[in-house]
């Protein structure tokens, strides 16, 4: 086990120094791209881009005079509300009829499905946060049109592997600060008790469902989701890539929260999860397992050993 880590820590170490020069790298590309048309409005591009999202959302629902009349910020906010909401219901929806419904004999055969009064009570204390929630994108929006992070507008800018690179550390940015966030939530107790707990009252089978994935004290929420913004005045990212990427959750934290083990390692799935819901103290991953095996929080589902082979359940220690 000590020789694996060794290997995994120096594989670490070599990926860190290659995103680092691609970072490097990114941050020359992209800075020079943004001197050469910041007199031109580069930041502007930001703002049109947000307006064209706006549009889009918006446009069915307010007419074009209203919507002049109400503040940028204020219609990028309504416009991540509504398609945060679009996201969770039309993400738990769909995933619960076809799990609960259309193939629950063969996805529950022993009869493990959540009741409405759980699920109800999920979709109404995410309903509660969504306002909240939304206003981490709005933010995130407003620093990147004002030129305070890393952000571009165009892959162009610096070249689509140069991009890849950038995606990768962002994620490995997002990964290692939820995992700190999601643990530091469960080891300082106030924050727990205040905060996390009101997630992990679903901590059975048949009490978590899609729509926990949300169903969070709105700080919670916020502060999980937090690395998302901190990892854009570390890393370069494209714009649009950083939004998608903080839309995805939505949809990953409904997949995680079905009780169903995909066994696609080293992915933290549902499995894991409902590990962590039951125990409180393993698997505070996000993604992957990485995370937990390197800090020795890891407790792989029964019959899965921690590097994906077939192996007796981890048991607490």
């Amino acid at each position: 086990m000590t020789s694996v880590l060794t290997m995994f820590l120096m594989l670490c170490f070599l990926m860190g120094q290659t995103l680092a020069e691609f970072s490097s790298n990114g941050t020359d590309a992209a800075q020079s791209a943004s001197d050469r048309f910041r007199k031109e409005g580069y930041l502007e591009l930001f703002v049109a881009e947000t307006e064209w999202y706006n549009d889009i959302v918006l446009g069915p629902l307010l007419p074009k005079s209203v919507r002049l009349v109400i503040p940028h910020i204020l219609q990028t906010w309504l416009r991540n509300y509504l398609a945060g909401l679009l996201v969770y219901f039309a993400t738990g929806g769909l995933w619960c009829l076809y799990i609960y419904h259309w193939k629950a004999p063969f996805l529950f055969p022993d009869g493990n499905i959540p009741g409405w009064e759980p699920v109800l009570m999920q979709i109404q204390v995410s309903m509660q946060a969504m306002p909240m929630y939304t206003a981490l994108p709005t933010l995130s929006e407003y620093m990147v049109e004002k030129g305070w992070t890393r952000c571009y507008s165009q892959i162009e800018q610096v070249g689509w592997s140069m991009h890849l690179g950038h995606c990768i550390l962002y994620l490995v940015i997002v990964e290692v600060g939820i995992y700190w966030m999601h643990r530091g939530l469960h080891d300082i107790k106030p924050l727990y008790k205040i905060l996390h707990a009101t997630h992990h009252i679903y901590n059975k089978q048949d009490t978590l469902s899609p729509f926990a994935g949300l169903a969070f004290h709105p700080l919670d929420g916020i502060l999980q989701a937090a690395p998302h913004v901190v990892a854009l005045f570390l890393v370069p990212m494209h714009f649009f890539s950083h939004e998608l990427f903080l839309f995805l959750e939505g949809i990953w934290t409904t997949n995680i929260h079905d009780c169903l083990d995909g066994k696609v390692w080293p992915i933290m799935g549902a499995a894991y999860h409902t590990i962590h819901h039951t125990t409180y103290r393993h698997n505070y991953g996000h993604y992957t397992i990485f995370m937990d095996w390197i800090c020795g929080t890891l407790r792989p589902p029964s019959g899965m050993g921690p590097t994906g082979e077939k192996g007796e359940d981890t048991k607490s220690k």
